[in-house]
């Protein structure tokens, strides 16, 4: 039979194997391999430090109060700093007792220390301490060794596990946070991974899709010519050995019943003997570039439109005023020279219509702030306009004491003149167009009404995008490029202000400004 002790060293052994393949959280190794070390030995109390950031760092500790831990610093910090097992030595623990504070009181006389060795590198060591005096024996080391390489073997181990941790982690925050929809399938085509993004984009929750078909998350609505991931993998792709991904483009089903449009880019990731391990899929809403296509096509549509009709007009009045088989009286020249001198003023203000979007989309529009009085400003534009039309009357209706703001003039003559200008067009049966002011506790508020067609609700939420007409007859007569409110809209906001609109088909429009009467933002 085996001796007691030698029964109880081979239970402690087998208790911190299965320590170290049950336990992977480190700390907690750590210390059930210490503490068993220390009973094994008749030690009184023990730590474990291990090599960290170019020091050795205190990980655990048994039969020590709290408060004397940092007594031992002065110990850790005369140990080597290197990682070579043939040219480690620790200094005899007995030996250095003496000179460090506070230990005496606790009564650790003599103790032993030794390296923990992985893989060819001294990862951390163990000490063992006791309350007599005396030299370990041979025994005693060639136990405690035991538990060295036990604990190098733990520290190993959950250094490797919390390295894969650390980077599944960084891993999932990374596709969490990314912006597009990241699908990753099997070989089966199951769904193994589906991060928030695809989860917006495809308006399936991730806990839903985990473990769905391929097939049962990508519907198409519509796709783009060209094969889809079934259609490529029954015709070989993909290949081992091929790095060329698959896209696929079209309109998306989402799984609240609307469509969206994306692009998917289908990866694939094989192991070592060239098998399929994964499909991994981006998936890129397309719904900006959507747009974007269809403002650029908006935009050359209206812009040729818009600048053909004054273009006409110019060159056509030009022509016939040079004719040289034609005597033309001064009344008839005039008249021509006229529409020639409206068109081009027509053209100018396109132009420059044009040119503030542009400098919208750029951030680049400035403002030249000043005080600025609006009942006199409203007033100005009101007289102004009462000689474009004799079937409205004008009212501008401003109290005596109406504040004066800070903001640039000019830009607020832009505002208000779009709106009376669409009063008077959308307005072509007469009635009353007003001017109003009011005195708020944050500024002013200014309302443009008239008594016209008025706007339908389908097309109120949509009236200040840029080169937006509500259908109908009426929009068709008058001429536009869209960006009036869009213009308007953003001097608005560029002083800090709002504005919206009230309407009643057939019962006119209401146009609605709140400004600050100050702003310290503004630029000027």
């Amino acid at each position: 039979m085996l001796p007691d002790f030698r029964v109880r060293q081979r239970d402690y052994l087998l208790e911190i194997s299965r320590a170290i393949t049950e336990e992977l959280e480190l700390p907690t190794v750590l210390k059930r391999i210490l503490q068993a070390a220390v009973e094994l030995t008749a030690g009184q109390a023990g730590l474990i430090a291990l090599r960290e950031g170019g020091r050795w760092r205190l990980r655990a500790y048994v039969g020590i109060p709290e408060q004397f831990i940092s007594a031992f610093d002065p110990l850790l910090a005369d140990i080597p700093d290197h990682d070579d097992p043939e040219r480690f030595e620790i200094p005899e623990v007995s030996r250095r007792l003496s000179r460090i504070g506070g230990i005496a009181s606790l009564g650790l006389l003599s103790g032993v220390g030794l390296p923990m060795v992985a893989r060819q590198e001294v990862v951390g060591l163990i000490f063992i301490l006791r309350g007599y005096g005396g030299q370990f024996s041979s025994n005693d080391r060639a136990l405690l060794s035991s538990f060295a390489v036990q604990a190098a073997i733990a520290v190993h181990n959950a250094m490797l596990y919390q390295q894969v941790s650390a980077e599944k982690r960084r891993l999932d925050a990374v596709l969490e946070a990314y912006a597009d929809g990241v699908l990753i399938i099997d070989s089966a085509g199951k769904i193994t991974r589906f991060n928030r993004a695809l989860s917006t984009i495809s308006a399936l929750p991730a806990a839903n899709a985990l473990g769905l078909n391929h097939d049962d998350v990508i519907r198409w609505a519509h796709r783009e010519k060209g094969p889809d991931l079934n259609a490529a993998m029954a015709d070989g792709w993909p290949l081992p050995g091929t790095t060329g991904p698959l896209y696929v483009e079209g309109d998306l089903l989402r799984h609240n019943g609307g469509i969206v449009p994306v692009g998917i880019s289908y990866a694939a990731v094989f192991d070592r003997e060239g098998r399929l391990v994964n499909i991994i899929a981006d998936v890129h809403d397309m719904t900006k570039i959507r747009e974007a296509e269809e403002l650029k096509s908006t935009f050359v549509s209206v812009v040729s439109h818009e600048l053909k009709t004054p273009v006409a007009l110019i060159k056509g009045y030009a022509e016939t005023l040079s004719r040289e088989d034609a005597s033309w009286d001064p009344a008839t020249v005039r008249d021509s020279l006229a529409v020639i001198v409206d068109e081009a003023d027509r053209l100018t203000e396109l132009i420059e219509s044009l040119l503030d979007a542009s400098r919208l989309q750029s951030g680049d529009l400035k403002l030249n702030i000043a005080d600025v009085a609006l009942d006199v400003l409203a007033g100005q534009l009101v007289e102004k306009f009462k000689t474009q039309t004799d079937k409205h009357t004008l009212v501008a209706d401003f109290a005596p004491d109406f504040p004066e703001i800070r903001g640039d003039e000019e830009r607020l003559r832009q505002v208000l003149s779009n709106l009376l200008s669409n009063a008077i067009k959308y307005a072509p049966n007469g009635g009353e167009i007003r001017v109003s002011g009011r005195s708020t506790a944050a500024g002013v508020e200014l309302r443009v009404s008239d008594q016209g067609a008025g706007i339908a609700a389908h097309d109120l939420p949509h009236v200040f995008e840029r080169f937006y007409r509500a259908e109908g007859d009426l929009t068709r007569r008058v001429k536009g490029t869209g960006l009036g409110l869009f213009l308007t809209r953003a001097i608005v906001r560029a002083h800090g202000g709002e504005i919206q609109v009230e309407s009643e088909p057939g019962k006119g429009a209401a146009f609605t400004i709140t400004l600050p009467r100050y702003n310290g933002e503004l630029a000027t």
